[in-house]
């Protein structure tokens, strides 16, 4: 963020920071964490972050005094939401993995080097991982939807990615080291469908699947998530085959031309 020379684009890279950092989970962040995560001062942080919450972009839980999405959020979202109806396609989806399956199913979007939590559908398995959950953010390569969307990018861009992959991973590197994100993209591509064996917290396993734009880039992917032991042998299999069946589906939806049948 201090790399912008431009004083004004400055400030626009920094807000955009911050509401990221903000809106990463419902219950928001304290200051602390904010000022941790942005690597901005103190004062420029608390600075900026009031000046958010005089336009409702944000606000200050009174009880835990986090930082939270504001009202203007709510209504900008409603109104771009027209323009990519994700929620009426990918939700179909969702609904059967999770009654099929009984576990968790989340759909992400690709937003440069990350992956972003949009929908989730929870499955009727009483035990549960919580890892994830609409507004999580994790660097591609990183969880069963950034390996599933990041094995099938140009090789060039994976390349580009793992060049600097302990900068890139951040706090997940020591997990995800270069060599075994290699390999787990080299076991997606083969077969069609990421698995994270509890790579990001142990016990909680995903497999992913990637959807593909009408130029046939990786851009979105189905997920599922839960405990280790529904994860293994032919169950795996049978899982990987339902992420891939909805994801096609999802993928054929979202490249129809307008108005096709």
């Amino acid at each position: 963020m201090n790399s912008v020379p431009v004083q004004g684009a400055q400030v626009v890279s920094r807000v955009a920071a911050l509401l990221r950092i903000v809106g990463r989970q419902p219950e928001g962040s304290p200051l602390v964490e904010v000022v941790r995560e942005s690597g901005l001062t103190r004062p420029t942080v608390h600075r900026l972050l009031s000046s958010l919450a005089s336009e409702g972009l944000l606000d200050q839980d009174p009880q835990s005094g986090n930082w939270v999405l504001g009202p203007e959020i709510l209504l900008m979202g409603s109104v771009a939401s027209a323009r990519f109806p994700l929620e009426d396609i990918a939700r179909p989806s969702l609904r059967r993995l999770a009654e099929e399956t009984g576990e968790s199913a989340f759909f992400s979007i690709r937003r440069g080097a990350e992956t972003v939590c949009l929908l989730r559908e929870e499955g009727s398995f009483p035990v549960r991982s919580f890892v994830l959950h609409e507004g999580v953010r994790f660097p591609l390569g990183v969880a069963s939807a950034g390996t599933a969307i990041m094995a099938f990018l140009p090789e060039t861009e994976q390349e580009e990615l793992l060049a600097g992959w302990a900068a890139h991973a951040g706090n997940f590197a020591a997990a995800h080291t270069e060599a075994l994100v290699r390999e787990n993209l080299a076991k997606t591509r083969q077969a069609g469908y990421s698995v994270n064996p509890g790579l990001v917290l142990e016990g909680s396993w995903g497999m992913g699947a990637a959807v593909f734009d009408q130029r046939g880039r990786p851009a979105w992917a189905l997920s599922l998530t839960g405990i280790e032991p529904r994860f293994r042998g032919e169950r795996q299999e049978t899982l990987g085959r339902l992420l891939m069946e909805e994801a096609h589906r999802i993928s054929t939806l979202l490249t129809r031309p307008p108005g096709g049948a």
